[in-house]
């Protein structure tokens, strides 16, 4: 439930929504007034100082609290994306219910006196998984994402055809809160830069959504060349670390006249497993903020709140390597992932304050935070003793191994299995060739686990067995490239796995379903399997507990622990890397949590190795940044190039 004083505040808040619904749809309008370099808001000067947030990672719980603290903060519109893979996860079938009802989102938008820029795509990048693209489209293996391919096309118009009529009633001058529409995502950074698809959407979305609502483009400012199109306004995006200036002069090549606007101006940066957890200044991202608003610009910051990759989401970029990221989408932004303000959102609102008006009233205190622990967690048992259960239709057989997307596992995990074909004595290499793992492989031989193959390592495992012995290779998917080389990134086992010099043919492929098995089938009664208590590799861990104190938001810590997934009362919270870094807690939303009286269960997957004490703890802080990454380098990698997260990346990723 949502503190009094968050009530108090929303019904303050709903004359003014209502206040922006109100007027006839034929008295509104947001045009841009070239001849005087701005917006227009039903005639009359504008600018937006905007922020980003992703109702896709915030539990639908939470909307209100979020936006309403946006508000609070100035903000007098907001900025976000639409996943089409978190809509459509199979061709043709549709999902808008629950943390998925767009409209819902859009509603409590306006309830907050929000203005909306929308994203819809059909690329958003975001961290998010495949930039937003659904797995599905690479079943067609030669598609050519991102371009005026025929098969590309057909799906985007599809898709397209579904969603912009839903959001047509929501344009602002059809009554609605959604003053502009971007077309594609940084679409310059993308190798292919082709007009025509460009051109094919800019025509759909009209098509779709008529002539009155402003289209726009976003690139960084290498990427404008091939990002902006004639008849789309264009846009640009940099961080606080970034010569405003020269940024904005050459924006002024590509749209001479009308408002300056960045899109993404940046309050933090995403993090990847196996780096520092990323931050930026609050004086840096302040001064920059007030030096954009000096020259009435209008300006977004990515993120004003980031929230959580739950479950499988997050994405991945490829910069050098493979660099896949964390759960956590903190971001260090202004509102933190728990939904707490921070000193940055403070010192942007005093910021603000000197250019427009901002909401008095207090503002929505921080969330109740829980302690609990440590908690002792039981064996379940292997991955391999289930397998019946988490693969319910039986394997799928084939000579090579074959993809997920052949196979139609679009997340998690599956396992490939064959038989040894004569026995090994001798400890002998086993690797993938071409770097054909994506994007970890755990290697277990009659059930024991032997090591971790991953992309871009050039590690090789030595193996022994006999005549016949069963070998596992469980393979993890983690996340496929959403910035970065873009490219179709399929994932499993690419190339056939090599023994010495033996080829492995003769493969199972086993899609496992692990969320249906945790949400249906555990508790189960102990299965008889001959190995020790505290087996390694792909094991279940799990533990009912019930809260005496009152229930609130916390953060799960696995110390000692590896690298696995995480389910609290069978919600999938998303992967935990303990050993990498740098984020060691996992947020827990209070509303996932049953309170006094009933039992609340955690179930663990831990792909490697189990602490002596198999204990997890409820902290009421996070800790995202572990010291066992501030200097780590990647000593195996591919390539020797390794960034600093504290150091300001390349521009784009969103």
């Amino acid at each position: 439930m949502a503190p009094k004083k968050l009530s108090c505040l929303r019904s303050l808040l709903l004359p003014l929504s209502l206040t922006l619904l109100l007027p006839q749809a034929d008295t509104r309008s947001f045009v841009v007034d070239r001849g005087h370099d701005r917006f227009l808001l039903d005639g009359a000067p504008f600018r937006y100082v905007s922020g980003s947030l992703h109702y896709f990672r915030v539990p639908r719980v939470f909307w209100a609290d979020r936006l309403l603290k946006m508000r609070w903060s100035g903000l007098n519109a907001i900025q976000f994306y639409v996943p089409w893979n978190y809509h459509e996860p199979q061709p043709g079938v549709y999902n808008f219910n629950g943390s998925r009802d767009l409209i819902a989102f859009l509603n409590e938008a306006a309830l907050a006196n929000l203005l909306v820029i929308l994203r819809p795509g059909p690329y958003i990048c975001a961290e998010w998984e495949m930039g937003g693209l659904p797995s599905w489209l690479l079943r067609k293996p030669e598609i050519h994402l991102r371009t005026s391919d025929p098969d590309f096309l057909a799906a985007v118009d599809s898709w397209f055809k579904v969603l912009l009529p839903k959001i047509y009633p929501w344009l602002y001058h059809n009554g609605g809160n959604i003053i502009s529409i971007q077309v594609e995502n940084e679409y310059g950074s993308y190798r292919a830069c082709d007009f025509s698809y460009m051109r094919h959407l800019a025509g759909l979305f009209r098509a779709l959504l008529g002539e009155k609502i402003l289209l726009f483009t976003t690139d960084g400012p290498e990427g404008l060349k091939c990002g902006s199109l004639r008849g789309l306004y264009t846009t640009v995006d940099f961080g606080p670390a970034d010569n405003m200036t020269k940024i904005f002069t050459l924006l002024r090549k590509y749209e001479p006249h009308g408002p300056l606007v960045n899109s993404e101006y940046y309050t933090g940066w995403l993090d990847y497993w196996g780096q520092n957890h990323s931050t930026r200044s609050v004086s840096a991202v302040t001064k920059g903020l007030e030096n954009m608003l000096k020259l009435g610009a209008s300006v977004n910051m990515y993120m004003f709140h980031g929230g959580t990759n739950f479950g499988y989401w997050n994405g991945a970029d490829k910069k050098g390597r493979f660099l896949p990221i964390t759960t956590s989408y903190d971001y260090d932004a202004p509102i933190s992932e728990a939904g707490d303000p921070t000193p940055k959102l403070f010192a942007l609102r005093d910021v603000i304050s000197k250019f427009q008006e901002v909401p008095l009233g207090p503002l929505p205190p921080p969330s109740p935070k829980m302690m609990l622990g440590p908690v002792t967690l039981h064996l379940v048992g292997h991955l391999l003793a289930f397998l019946d259960l988490l693969c319910p239709r039986g394997p799928i057989h084939s000579i090579l191994p074959m993809t997920f997307e052949a196979v139609k596992q679009d997340h998690g995990f599956m396992l490939y299995r064959t038989y040894m074909t004569h026995t090994i004595f001798e400890p002998t290499p086993f690797w993938v060739p071409n770097n054909g793992v994506h994007d970890r492989a755990y290697v277990m031989v009659d059930g024991v686990f032997q090591g971790v193959v991953e992309r871009n390592m050039r590690d090789k495992l030595f193996l022994t067995g006999k005549l016949g012995s069963k070998l596992d290779i469980l393979v993890e998917n983690m996340g496929r490239l959403s910035f970065g080389s873009n490219s179709s990134d399929f994932k499993g086992l690419l190339k056939p796995p090599i023994l010495g010099q033996t080829i492995l043919t003769q493969w199972m492929m086993f899609p496992l379903k692990i969320d249906n098995l945790v949400k249906w089938w555990f508790p189960l009664q102990l299965p008889k399997w001959p190995y020790p208590q505290a087996p390694s590799g792909p094991t279940f861990y799990s533990k009912t507990f019930p809260i005496l104190g009152s229930v609130g938001d916390t953060f799960l810590y696995l110390p000692g622990w590896t690298k696995g997934q995480v389910w609290i009362n069978g919600f999938n919270l998303g992967r935990y890397w303990t050993k990498q870094g740098p984020q060691q807690t996992l947020y827990v939303p209070r509303f996932l949590l049953f309170p006094r009286g009933a039992l609340n269960k955690i179930t663990l997957l831990e792909l490697e190795d189990v602490p002596l004490q198999p204990q997890v703890q409820f902290l009421d802080k996070p800790i995202l940044n572990s010291t066992s990454t501030l200097h780590r380098t990647h000593i195996n990698s591919l390539s020797a190039d390794t960034l600093s997260a504290s150091e300001p990346m390349e521009l784009s990723g969103h």
